[in-house]
């Protein structure tokens, strides 16, 4: 058996156990044929009533076979439902590693345990899948009509996502299938359903899963996605595509957002804990190419400092030069060669080999190297290497933000006496305002940046004037709940600590502004927040700072694609003075296929 059919053999063991030591579940006994069908085994909530017992002679005709992977199976679906639009008429028959003898148009009877099974294990905090496991069964015909597929559209996926149970479980609610999304969609699960012209919101990945939505006209963005632009609403028509087709009979589209699956798209609707209900489509709508292409900001004027930020997703010396190229592609032709640029994700010298080495010259020199292969400027850089092991990313990649700048339009004010464990302060020396160490790191001893990376402070000058900027990562969203919980609303463990970082940068800004208010500051980097977000409020408590993603139309605030959402993670900020500024998220990575990061480059030109 594989890791994957033994994880989830023990989380399905772990869930019956503890629902019997509880008394939910009674001792497993057997049930003929003339007492149980599908919807019986559904039930009208998300738990099966049956859930723990024997089943026997369950009719259905199959609907979709998985015969790959360690999670093999096939969906059967009653063809005589019954008139509850809450009891779900399909359900998946788990073989594990085994593939299964039958045939989409199969008439079966299906014998087995009922099941519960939590993605990710029961700790995950995800819904469950109804199975039968342990399962025999017997092929009665072959070639029957299949069931009508269930049309997801804007008429029957509701608009309210699902139930508010104060932070709690949903799962003893009964399914109220016109009212919330996720009960529509637990009201489906197993059963054949269908999409049809539906626009893609989230590109192809390497697991060849992509992401549409059933609702083509909410929320949608200037780049053919749906935008996320709060807790309220998760865009509910959202759900997963991927495929039970033999990729050698029909290649799995390599899909951009703004595509369309257009025709028809359907099959059995699943549920996985790589992000919510799933298709899993025995036919696919014909992609149609959106016309989506990367875009490219203006250059920057001569009297205006242009200040980008990029994720590179864990660069190192080590990660490939075809990705090295294509990074420094973005930064001089779509981003214009910008004066100074704050990088996040960038690893030591030797990626996540686990050792002492915490350096990153030569990561950055490579990168350097690339870009001035690629035509740009011989840019130099800035950076404090991190204690080992301390903060946070990949293990051993030592992960930190650093600056890069382009010496013929800006320089930089060296002060020594920055470290990796020294707090940076603001200072005024002869009536000016300086810092105590450029580079230097705010606070890198707070427990705010527990295994987290320590923004990094620098004082630069443009056409004379000081401009500092601050480099940011802050703490991932790691141990949330997903937006498809059972526990609803879920709960967001992480805000916690961003709110904590966010204060503390907050401060700084606050300290270099009492000495001079008129200082150009720019804080910018990947915040790992939504522009809406408790964080982001603190940031920008007291004024002191202006999110300029808000200056955008609603329609192009986004730089990050999760489960199918274009929403904000990555973020500029200016300080009061900087009054003339112009604003720009780059989109060539995320709604891409094809992605050098996963996140989208911004820059911010500024007339300080």
């Amino acid at each position: 058996m594989s890791a994957r059919a033994l994880r989830r053999s023990a989380a399905v063991t772990a869930v019956i156990a503890s629902a019997l030591t509880a008394g939910l579940l009674a001792v497993p006994q057997s049930a003929s044929a003339s007492e149980i069908r599908i919807h019986d085994i559904q039930g009208d909530t998300r738990v099966s009533p049956l859930a723990g017992r024997q089943v026997s002679q369950v009719p259905g005709v199959v609907t979709g076979v998985r015969a790959f992977g360690s999670a093999r199976g096939f969906w059967i679906q009653d063809t005589r439902p019954d008139r509850d639009p809450a009891t779900s008429e399909g359900v998946f028959v788990f073989t594990g590693s085994t593939t299964p003898s039958v045939a989409v148009g199969d008439a079966v009877e299906v014998s087995g345990t009922v099941t519960e099974y939590y993605p990710g294990g029961v700790d995950a905090g995800l819904q469950s899948v109804t199975e039968i496991t342990k399962a025999t069964w017997t092929v009665l015909s072959p070639g029957n009509p299949l069931p009508a597929a269930f049309v997801l559209s804007p008429s029957s996926v509701p608009g309210r996502y699902a139930p508010d149970a104060g932070g709690g479980s949903i799962e003893g609610l009964r399914l109220r299938p016109h009212s919330y999304a996720l009960d529509r969609y637990e009201s489906v699960e197993g059963m054949v359903v269908a999409v049809r012209n539906a626009p893609v919101t989230g590109a192809t990945s390497e697991h060849k899963e992509l992401w549409v939505t059933a609702e083509p006209h909410h929320n949608r963005t200037a780049g053919g996605g749906v935008l996320y632009s709060s807790y309220r609403d998760p865009n509910p028509g959202r759900v997963k595509v991927a495929s039970l087709i033999p990729y050698a009979q029909t290649p799995f589209p390599v899909a951009d957002v703004g595509d369309e699956l257009t025709g028809t798209t359907e099959g059995p609707l699943d549920y996985d804990n790589y992000g919510g209900y799933e298709i899993q489509a025995t036919r696919l709508g014909e992609l149609t190419d959106g016309g989506r292409g990367r875009e490219t900001t203006r250059p920057q004027a001569a009297d205006e400092l242009a200040v980008a930020t990029y994720n590179v997703e864990n660069l190192s010396a080590r990660t490939s030069q075809a990705k090295f190229d294509r990074l420094a592609q973005a930064l001089v032709t779509h981003l214009a060669s910008p004066d100074i640029v704050a990088l996040e994700e960038v690893q030591d010298d030797n990626g996540t080999t686990n050792d002492a080495v915490t350096g990153a010259d030569a990561t950055l020199k490579k990168l350097t190297d690339a870009i001035v292969a690629a035509g740009g400027p011989a840019y130099r850089w800035r950076q404090i290497d991190p204690v080992d092991d301390q903060d946070g990313g990949q293990p051993g990649g030592n992960i930190r933000v650093a600056f890069l700048y382009n010496p013929e339009r800006v320089s930089f004010t060296d002060v020594p006496g920055g470290d990796a464990t020294t707090a940076v302060r603001a200072v005024e020396r002869d009536g000016e305002l300086g810092l105590s160490a450029s580079p230097g790191r705010i606070e890198p001893a707070d427990s705010a940046w527990t295994d987290s990376r320590k923004p990094l402070v620098g004082q630069f000058s443009f056409r004379g004037r000081p401009v500092f900027v601050i480099a940011n990562h802050f703490n991932s969203k790691g141990g949330d709940q997903g937006l498809d919980s059972r526990f609803q609303q879920p709960a967001r463990g992480s805000e916690k600590q961003r709110g904590a970082q966010a204060k503390l940068v907050n401060t700084f800004v606050k300290e270099l502004l009492a000495i001079d208010p008129r200082a150009d500051v720019v804080v910018a980097g990947d915040l790992n927040d939504y522009e809406f977000s408790p964080a982001l409020r603190t940031l920008t408590d007291g004024g002191v700072l202006t999110d300029l993603v808000r200056r955008l139309p609603r329609q192009e605030r986004y730089g990050y694609v999760y489960n199918g959402n274009s929403q904000v993670l990555d973020h500029v900020l200016t300080s009061r003075h900087v009054r003339q500024v112009e604003y720009d998220i780059v989109h060539i990575n995320a709604e891409f296929a094809d992605q050098a990061s996963d996140h989208d480059p911004q820059v911010a030109r500024i007339k300080p």
